[in-house]
C-alpha cells in the first residue's frame, strides 16, 4: 500500500471525529432539550444560535483536534489493539468533555449542563471508538489477503528477537511479512534452519543485505550491553537507506528522523522513522500529485500527440521509452519517457562506458550518440520527460521528489548516507533539477537531494513547481 493510501486510512479521522462529535453534540442536545422543554424537532432545529455560540463551537473543534493529537490518536497504531485503542480513547474524550465544561461555564452557554456532558461523553466515546474498530476491522481484512504489507527484518535470534517474531506471526492482521533474522552464528540459533526460522544475513553483511532486499522495517532485538555498538551501527545504516527501526528501548541518538514508542503483547518497542514527513501534508501532497497530473495530462493531451507523430516521423522504433527505475524504498517500478535515443540505445552503453564524464555511479555523455535529431530537442526542452506525469497519476512517483534512478546506478552506490533519497517518492522535479542539473557533481546533488528530505513542507513543493518552469526553459545543464 502507497504511502498515501495509508495516510488516507490513518487520517482520515481527522475528518471523521469532527462529524461524530457534532452528532454527539446534536444527541445530547436534543436529549437535554427534549427532557426540559418537550417540544417538537422541527422546534428544535429551527430555534435561533448566536453567533457567540456558533464560534465557541468552531473553536471547540480545534480544541478536540488538539486533544486528540496529544493522546496519540492519529499517529499510526498498526502494533496497538483494540483494548489500550479504546482506553485512550476514554481518557481523551473524558479530557475533552471536561474542557468543554470549562468553556461552557466561561462563556455561560446555558445549553451545556452536566446532563448535557454526559449525555455527550457516552455518545462521542461509544461512536469513535466503534469507528476506530470498523478500521481495524476493514485493515485486518485487506491485510489477510496480502495488501498493506510491511517487510520486516529482526537482527538477532535471542528469546526476545523469538520471542517478538512469534508475536508478529501470530497476529496476521497486523500486516508484517517476516524476511527473517540477521545475526552471526552462536549455539543459540544453529537449530534455526530446522524450526523454518531463517537467518538471512549474519551482522556483518547487514549492510549488504539491505542494498539487495526490499526492507520496510527492521527490528533489533540484540542484547544491548554486549551488542551496543553493532546496534548502533544497524540503526545508523538502516537510517542512511530510509528504513524504519524498531528496537525495544529508546537508546539511540540520531541526528534525523522522529521517534515514538509503540507495543506489542507487552512488548515495547521505540520507532525511528527516517524523515519527519507524516500526516496531513503528506496527504495534502499526495492529492496535489493527482490534480496537477490529471490536469496537465489533459491539457498537454495535444503536445504529447505532436510529440508522438514528430518521433514516429523521425524514428520507427516504439514512441515510448520504459526502463525499470528505483522507487520509494527502492522498490522498482516502470518509468515512462518518449524516446530520445535509438532502439538498442541501452545494449550500447557499456561501450560508451570510456566516455562516461559524470563523476559517480551515474552514466553522462554531453554529445551522446545515441540520441537522436529530435531527441537532442525534446531533452533540452524536458518534453522527453512529459510522460512521467502517468507515473505520478498511478502513484509511483511525485511531482517533486528525488529523481528516479536506473538499476545500473543504484547497484554503483558505494555509499550508504546517500541511499536515505529512496525513503521518499522519486519526482519529475527536485532541488537537483531547479540548480544546475547535470552540472553539479553527484555528491552535490545527493546533498540535494538529502537537503529536500529533511526541510521537506509544501510550500517547498510550490515554490520547487514553479523554479522548475524557467530552469526547463533555460535549459541549463540539460543532456
Amino acid at each position: 500500500m502507497t504511502n498515501f493510501r495509508r495516510q488516507i486510512l490513518l487520517k482520515m479521522f481527522m475528518l471523521l471525529d469532527p462529524g461524530i462529535l457534532s452528532l454527539s453534540y446534536v444527541v445530547a442536545a436534543i436529549r437535554i432539550w427534549h427532557l426540559t422543554e418537550p417540544t417538537t424537532f422541527t422546534a428544535f432545529f429551527s430555534m435561533r444560535i448566536k453567533l457567540s455560540n456558533f464560534l465557541v463551537f468552531l473553536g471547540l473543534f480545534y480544541f478536540w483536534h488538539v486533544i486528540f493529537s496529544a493522546y496519540g490518536l492519529y499517529g499510526s497504531r498498526r502494533l496497538g489493539d483494540r483494548k489500550e485503542e479504546a482506553i485512550i480513547i476514554l481518557k481523551a474524550v473524558s479530557a475533552g468533555a471536561l474542557g468543554l465544561g470549562f468553556v461552557a461555564a466561561f462563556f455561560q452557554v446555558r445549553m451545556i449542563t452536566p446532563g448535557f456532558i454526559a449525555v455527550f461523553w457516552m455518545v462521542a466515546t461509544s461512536a469513535i471508538i466503534l469507528s476506530r474498530w470498523v478500521l481495524r476491522e476493514f485493515l485486518r481484512r485487506a491485510r489477510m489477503h496480502g495488501r498493506n504489507l510491511r517487510h520486516l527484518l529482526i537482527i538477532g535470534t535471542n528469546a526476545r528477537a523469538v520471542e517478538f517474531a512469534g508475536a508478529i506471526d501470530g497476529r496476521p492482521e497486523l500486516g508484517y511479512h517476516l524476511v527473517g533474522f540477521a545475526d552471526d552464528e552462536w549455539i543459540g540459533n544453529r537449530e534455526f534452519g530446522k524450526n523454518g526460522k531463517a537467518i538471512v544475513s549474519d551482522l556483518e553483511h547487514f549492510s549488504d543485505f539491505l542494498r539487495e532486499c526490499v526492507i520496510d522495517e527492521v527490528a533489533i532485538a540484540l542484547p544491548m550491553k554486549s551488542y551496543y555498538s553493532q546496534a548502533a551501527r544497524i540503526a545508523a545504516v538502516c537510517q542512511e537507506h530510509g528504513v524504519i527501526v524498531r528496537v525495544l528501548a529508546s537508546m539511540f541518538d540520531l541526528q534525523k528522523g522522529r521517534a515514538h514508542d509503540s507495543h506489542l503483547d507487552g512488548i515495547t518497542l521505540a520507532t525511528i522513522s527516517p524523515n519527519s514527513s507524516d500526516g496531513w501534508p503528506i496527504i495534502c501532497k499526495r492529492l496535489l500529485d493527482i490534480f496537477v497530473s490529471s490536469l496537465l495530462l489533459l491539457l498537454l493531451a495535444p503536445v504529447f500527440i505532436l510529440v508522438a507523430i514528430l518521433i514516429k516521423l523521425d524514428f520507427s522504433g516504439p514512441i515510448f521509452f520504459v526502463q525499470d527505475r528505483v522507487g520509494l524504498n527502492k522498490r522498482r517500478f516502470r518509468m515512462y519517457k518518449f524516446r530520445t535515443m535509438v532502439g538498442d540505445a541501452e545494449k550500447k552503453q557499456s561501450q560508451l562506458e570510456s566516455l562516461n564524464e559524470a563523476d559517480g555511479p551515474v552514466f553522462k555523455i554531453k554529445n551522446d550518440p545515441r540520441i537522436t535529431r529530435l531527441g537532442k530537442h525534446l531533452r533540452k526542452a524536458s518534453l522527453d520527460e512529459l510522460p512521467q506525469l502517468l507515473n505520478v497519476l498511478k502513484g509511483d512517483m511525485s511531482l517533486v521528489g528525488p529523481r528516479p534512478l536506473p538499476m545500473r546506478d543504484y547497484q554503483g552506490f558505494d555509499e550508504d548516507w546517500v541511499r536515505r533519497r529512496f525513503s521518499v517518492p522519486p519526482g519529475i522535479t527536485c532541488l537537483w533539477q531547479v540548480n544546475g542539473r547535470n552540472s553539479l557533481s553527484f555528491k552535490q546533488w545527493m546533498e540535494l537531494d538529502l537537503q529536500y528530505i529533511d526541510q521537506w513542507s509544501l510550500w517547498l513543493d510550490v515554490k520547487l513547481i514553479a523554479k522548475t518552469i524557467p530552469a526547463v526553459l533555460r535549459g541549463v545543464g540539460a543532456v
